[in-house]
């Protein structure tokens, strides 16, 4: 017997089919969306089948009216009718497999504790990672085997943006990875790269939050999940521009920040001039090939000069990204030289047109390559100095975001892939991946993040990417994410072919969602399930951080007395 409260009966006015049914309700009885039910059947031969699923819709209706004003004449009590309330059901799973339709008149019940399980696939999930509340207040799951590589890997999450709390859902996921115990032995090595693009808004995943009440702490508890911030985080920030000293650009965050840049030895010896050129228009442009061709040159001419980073190309000395810049410009316009560079007779257009693109990266990049600072020190991104290692570019205009995040993926990648084996895991979370791996055209980037994709899965490389608009995203990146999630979405948008996953009523109510409700579908569970996660626990501004300095510490302890040291004021 079904162990939830009886709610209604099997409708025998709709037809019923074993993939959907119409329940109608009992009075005083209610149903709402996300819902989930069941109703049995005895099939002769087989026994007792159990069919659960998920409202998706509810209506009610005056039974008895034939008119639109007869409304008012029902109110009045001048004409009898009847109040109906029915409920559509999508059904979620059919146990065993026997698939046969309910029979109108059965008895449908609010599904119990163990129906529930059974009815959205949690009972097969070995390893299930807590990813919300339902709108029954119980929690969701989605299954780590369609996050880690296992059965499927990667999460595309698609929103409006300030509306639909991607950032904040993707970091979430994060947190109940580490702490939820599917992990294992591999938690402690388990790593995350956040490329931060909002602010300093992921500069404090390692702060408490001020804000969290008890409400807050208490969904966390029903999760089986500690309500505290990340306990590993490590913060890489762009030099400031014009610091002699590349000290990091952040202002609220003075702690386990470090800066990152790439010296003119690096630039050269990696090949890294192809990021430069990392928008789609530049692949489009006649120049692509010429890029690779000055790469080649870089790499082998190229000399390192002094401790800062600094290299000699053909007798010149070039400490800055402008000195190089200046360099190539002299020997591409200079008919002598230019064909040692190009290694092929080159139309002068092309070269020009090159040229004006590399110059117009000169201000935007050299904050962040480099070969002026005092001495060669650890400037890399790395994700062996913490769990979580978010690489903070807000302050970075967009062309040398994109360099960023190009270089340290194939950094990361290559790691990866020369390790050998896929544990432990890394996940990958990138906002704006419409801007990264846009529909039309290629880019480095792009490659990149294509093979991630395609072949992450089995080096466990994961990707997290949250676009505002899925539908400008390269197909082949959505559709190999085994979870789908989608927030607020913009009406347009949601009609789009590339939410078809979201059925007719969820997109309609994903167009008035409010901030903290996701809907995720992910392969077990034929339907989308609408999920509210809770407040962060970890600070998500500087406004929001708690001090690290207990209170009742002395913030002087340590500081010579006053007897021992006299100011002089």
């Amino acid at each position: 017997m079904a162990t939830g409260e009886a709610v209604g009966r099997v409708l025998g006015t709709q037809a019923a089919s074993p993939l959907s049914f119409w329940v109608g309700l009992e009075p005083g009885k209610v149903l709402q969306l996300d819902d989930v039910v069941v109703t049995r059947r005895d099939v002769p031969g087989h026994g007792p089948v159990l069919v659960a699923g998920v409202v998706t819709t509810v209506e009610a209706r005056h039974e008895g009216a034939a008119y639109d004003s007869d409304v008012f004449l029902i109110a009045e009590g001048a004409l009898p009718a009847a109040v109906v309330e029915v409920a559509e059901v999508r059904v979620t799973r059919v146990e065993p497999e026997v698939f046969v339709p309910p029979l109108p008149g059965a008895r449908v019940f609010l599904a119990g504790a163990g129906d529930r399980d059974q009815a959205l696939y949690f009972d097969v999930m070995d390893r299930r990672v807590p990813m919300g509340m339902g709108r029954d207040g119980l929690p969701l799951y989605v299954n780590f085997d369609f996050l880690d590589g296992t059965r499927g890997a990667h999460v595309s999450i698609s929103g409006v943006s300030g509306v639909a709390t991607k950032t904040s859902f993707a970091t979430f996921l994060l947190y109940s990875i580490f702490n939820s115990g599917v992990l294992d032995a591999e938690s402690a090595n388990t790593k995350a790269l956040i490329f931060s693009v909002k602010g300093e808004d992921l500069l404090f995943l390692d702060h408490d939050n001020v804000r969290l009440d008890d409400q807050a702490r208490a969904a966390y508890a029903r999760l089986g999940l500690p309500a505290q911030p990340f306990g590993s985080v490590h913060v890489f920030a762009p030099p400031r521009p014009g610091d002699p000293n590349g000290v990091p650009h952040v202002s609220a965050r003075t702690q386990g920040v470090s800066s990152f840049y790439w010296t003119l030895v690096e630039l050269c010896e990696e090949e890294l001039l192809r990021f430069v050129f990392a928008d789609a228009d530049d692949e489009r442009a006649g120049y692509s090939l010429l890029v690779g061709q000055v790469a080649a040159r870089l790499k082998s001419w190229a000399e390192p000069v002094g401790d800062g980073g600094a290299v000699m190309i053909r007798g010149t000395a070039c400490r800055t990204f402008g000195d190089l810049v200046e360099l190539l410009s002299d020997q591409l316009q200079d008919e002598a030289t230019r064909i040692e560079w190009t290694g092929a007779q080159t139309p002068l257009g092309t070269v020009n047109a090159f040229l004006r693109r590399l110059r117009s990266a000169v201000k935007p990049l050299s904050p962040i390559v480099r070969g002026d600072l005092p001495f060669f020190r650890a400037h890399s991104v790395r994700t062996s100095d913490a769990q979580v290692t978010i690489v903070d570019l807000h302050n970075l205009p967009e062309r040398a975001q994109r360099f960023v995040v190009g270089v340290v993926l194939r950094g990361e990648f290559h790691r990866k892939e020369t390790s050998g084996t896929a544990k432990p895991l890394l996940f990958v979370v990138l906002d704006e991946l419409n801007k990264y791996a846009p529909r039309e055209g290629d880019s480095p980037i792009k490659e990149i993040l294509l093979d991630v994709a395609e072949r992450g899965r089995s080096l466990g490389v994961i990707l997290i990417g949250a676009q505002q608009t899925a539908s400008e995203v390269e197909r082949r990146i959505v559709s190999n994410s085994a979870v789908r999630v989608a927030g607020r979405l913009d009406p347009a948008e949601a009609a789009r072919s590339e939410y078809g996953w979201l059925p007719p009523a969820v997109r309609e109510r994903a167009t008035i969602a409010k901030p903290g409700t996701m809907f995720v579908a992910q392969p077990e569970i034929p339907v989308p399930l609408a999920v509210a996660f809770p407040f962060p626990a970890w600070a998500t501004r500087p406004a929001e951080a708690a001090s690290r300095v207990s209170p009742s510490a002395d913030p002087f302890q340590g500081l010579p007395g006053v007897e021992d040291d006299i100011p002089p004021f």
